[in-house]
């Protein structure tokens, strides 16, 4: 089964996906953050981490997603976050023209998507909704908002459930 979690910013999305696991005796954390130098980052990440329950298994994977989900191989996997795996897909791919690193990155989420899918056990996914703002001001942000946009489709069509958090409030759209 593959969940789909959107939302904006502090929605309640990882809170939610975190219930959503229920009491299964196995639950993958696959964090895509990368803290980097900045500290306001590395105080989220901390944050996250604190409240995660202990029993979560966690893989550290800001760029081998597809890879990560295809090394677990029991229990419920539960990705955090989708948008932070994109960004960091971005930033690798920087050189490369917009066309083709919307391609690329887009053969990623569809390899991810494969992975999902092929899996027995559960796989939840949290994603920022990003498109619902102010138009960006410069043209890389604009690509990043419409590559998230094409992202979650692609996710969403593929999903059995998608669930839509507004101000803490979980609202199905799909399953």
């Amino acid at each position: 089964m593959l969940t789909l979690i959107l939302g904006g910013a502090r929605s309640g999305k990882s809170r939610y996906a975190q219930t959503l696991v229920g009491d299964a005796p196995l639950v993958v954390y696959i964090a895509t953050a990368s803290a980097g130098d900045d500290p306001e980052m590395k105080r989220r990440i901390a944050r996250h981490r604190a409240e995660r329950p202990s029993h979560f298994r966690t893989i550290e994977a800001p760029v081998a997603l597809v890879e990560a989900v295809e090394a677990v191989k029991d229990g419920v996997i539960l990705v955090d976050c989708m948008t932070l795996w994109l960004s960091n897909l971005c930033y690798r791919h920087r050189a490369l023209r917009q066309e083709a690193r919307e391609s690329r990155i887009l053969g990623a989420v569809s390899a991810f998507i494969k992975a999902a899918r092929e899996r027995t056990g559960e796989v939840i996914v949290v994603s920022n909704e990003v498109g619902e703002g102010v138009v960006p001001d410069s043209a890389i942000a604009r690509d990043f908002r419409d590559l998230q946009g094409l992202a979650n489709q692609a996710v969403a069509r593929e999903a059995d459930r998608v669930v839509v958090m507004v101000a803490g409030i979980p609202r199905a759209v799909k399953g």
